[in-house]
């Protein structure tokens, strides 16, 4: 009986999540090419896997879009965001690095070296850069988990979805089930305050060192 209580409090979760997901980002998620006239001309690119100076599949997608958008014009700040650290694949210089080599100029960059996550990004985005209107570029499984996660902290956003060229059937069936288990609840909780919350009463309850 536990396990059936459990399994049914977990669906319930999931099912609240991926609808506070969808609502979220109605009416803000577009394709590179479907950008309307007025759309904001800051670009948050989510960091992801990187190794040896180069992006990931991933990675290389969003960074893909992000050139494009810039020289086409429709964009002319890129905020790059992710885990910099050497054991994390040094994420933002090796997207600087490629979207320099894309032709975007170094000037048009912002470096968010400790976005550890799409709810820190969106949270220092708006706290650190001043981002109060922006685009946000990710795959499609995950944009509207951005696209909710920035809107709490105020920044009117669209999402932009990036392609997955060369990513793995494999690789995408374990996104799209950690998307549902686990990253779209921890973001309502996130949004809503929740998370947030809780980490300062952990933080509360810790001895001081």
């Amino acid at each position: 009986m536990l396990v059936w209580w459990g399994a049914t409090a977990l669906s319930f979760v999931v099912l609240v999540a991926s609808t506070w997901s969808l609502v979220a980002a109605r009416g803000r998620v577009v394709e590179p090419h479907q950008l309307p006239a007025n759309a904001p001309t800051t670009l948050i690119v989510l960091g992801a896997k990187a190794a040896d100076g180069e992006p990931g599949t991933y990675l290389r997608n969003r960074l893909d879009v992000a050139a494009e958008l810039y020289r086409a014009g429709r964009v002319d700040r890129i905020v790059n965001s992710g885990n910099d650290s050497d054991d994390a694949g040094r994420e933002v210089r090796t997207m600087r690095a490629y979207l320099e080599a894309a032709g975007v100029p170094a000037v048009a960059i912002v470096d968010d070296p400790i976005g550890m996550n799409t709810a820190a990004t969106c949270r220092r985005s708006a706290e650190e850069f001043g981002v109060r209107r922006a685009l946000i570029v990710t795959q499609g499984f995950h944009v509207g988990r951005a696209v909710g996660l920035c809107r709490a902290e105020g920044i009117d956003v669209t999402g932009v979805i990036a392609p997955c060229d060369g990513c793995t059937g494999l690789s995408l069936v374990r996104n799209y089930f950690r998307e549902a288990l686990l990253s779209r609840p921890r973001a309502m909780f996130n949004a809503f305050g929740v998370g947030q919350i809780c980490q300062r009463k952990g933080r509360r309850g810790r001895p001081v060192r």
